[in-house]
């Protein structure tokens, strides 16, 4: 098996790992109620997807 001839710098390893970053998720708002939610996903506020009532939300008092 090969061995590294020389150590690898902390730069040069840094320099590597810069694109094995963790990414924000897509966030869209909901057009009824205007609440975050991730895209194709019923909302949890309102219970509203796609102009439909697909949940039954209570609300609270």
């Amino acid at each position: 098996m090969a061995v590294p001839f020389r150590r690898t710098s902390k730069t040069k390893k840094r320099m590597r790992r810069t694109h094995l970053k963790k990414e924000v998720g897509a966030v869209t708002t909901c057009p009824k109620c205007g609440a975050a939610l991730r895209p194709h996903r019923a909302c949890t506020k309102c219970g509203n997807y796609k102009g439909d009532n697909v949940l039954k939300i209570e609300e609270k008092k």
